[in-house]
């Protein structure tokens, strides 16, 4: 899978009362998140921003909360992939049980700039700036996690994989 998309470009310890602010946490739909989504870090975000653009972050990405708001008002606004120097654990997973792709990588992370114009192959780890002259590799997501990505998600995910096991209910015990 290829993304491509405009470069939105983040500092270190970028938390995810930044990414999207506790104050709306109570909105429940992912158009409505959305909106909210970086208002305070870069207002307009959300009305500047473009299917399949890209966002780039320096250290510890989505440190702070574990809730997912945030990587479900990222992905509700179209952003293809992140791409950042290291992760927040809890961040990282709940980005991959959502099904967008997080790539790790110090070199990308310090070579783009914002409003660079990137593709990137998710396959071979891949990236071009197709703004200016800067390539490099960027270390792939193992196969069960693009998987998951590739899927839409860590619940299409396991129905997937539960319907092709054909997993049957396990049947009570007399006396239990």
């Amino acid at each position: 899978m290829i993304v491509q998309g405009r470069v939105w470009k983040l500092g270190d310890n970028v938390d995810t009362d930044q990414l999207l602010p506790g104050r709306y946490l109570s909105l429940t739909e992912p158009a409505e998140l959305a909106t909210h989504c970086l208002e305070d870090l870069l207002p307009g975000f959300s009305q500047k921003v473009r299917p399949g653009d890209i966002l780039v972050a320096g250290e510890n990405l989505g440190c702070g909360s574990s809730r997912e708001h945030a990587p479900l008002a990222l992905k509700a606004l179209g952003i293809s992939c992140l791409v950042a120097r290291s992760y927040a654990r809890i961040f990282f997973r709940n980005v991959i049980n959502l099904g967008l792709s997080a790539l790790t990588s110090a070199e990308a992370a310090s070579g783009l700039e914002q409003g660079d114009e990137v593709r990137i192959d998710l396959q071979t780890g891949q990236l071009e700036n197709l703004s200016r002259p800067f390539r490099c590799s960027v270390p792939v997501l193992p196969v069960f996690l693009a998987e998951i990505i590739d899927m839409g998600g860590m619940t299409t995910y396991v129905r997937h994989k539960v319907r092709a096991r054909q997993v049957q209910p396990v049947a009570k015990e007399e006396g239990l």
